[in-house]
């Protein structure tokens, strides 16, 4: 549910990104793998992977890589995780 969660939240907040650049996206599809590891203190969700596919007409690919940046910076799922947080993000045809 922390995976759903964060891959919907991650979406939500890059269209915000992308609406303050100026873009809309036609289709934004992520995806997060959550990282659950058994510590000293107990379990804990270490990492997080997002994966991240958008179709945004006349997008270049740095605009998209500032806004996602900006969005997995700026999410609130990703700011309440004590986890590292690595991502792929791409522009589809």
């Amino acid at each position: 549910m922390i995976a759903a969660a964060h891959a919907g939240c991650f979406s939500m907040a890059l269209s915000g990104q992308l609406g303050a650049a100026g873009l809309t996206a036609d289709n934004i599809n992520t995806t997060a793998a959550v990282r659950l590891e058994k510590l000293e203190d107990g379990f804990a969700i270490t990492k997080v992977h997002l994966d991240v596919t958008a179709k945004i007409p006349g997008a270049d690919d740095a605009a998209f890589q500032t806004a996602a940046a900006n969005a997995k910076a700026g999410c609130p799922i990703s700011k309440l995780l004590k986890a590292e947080i690595t991502m792929d993000a791409k522009l589809v045809d």
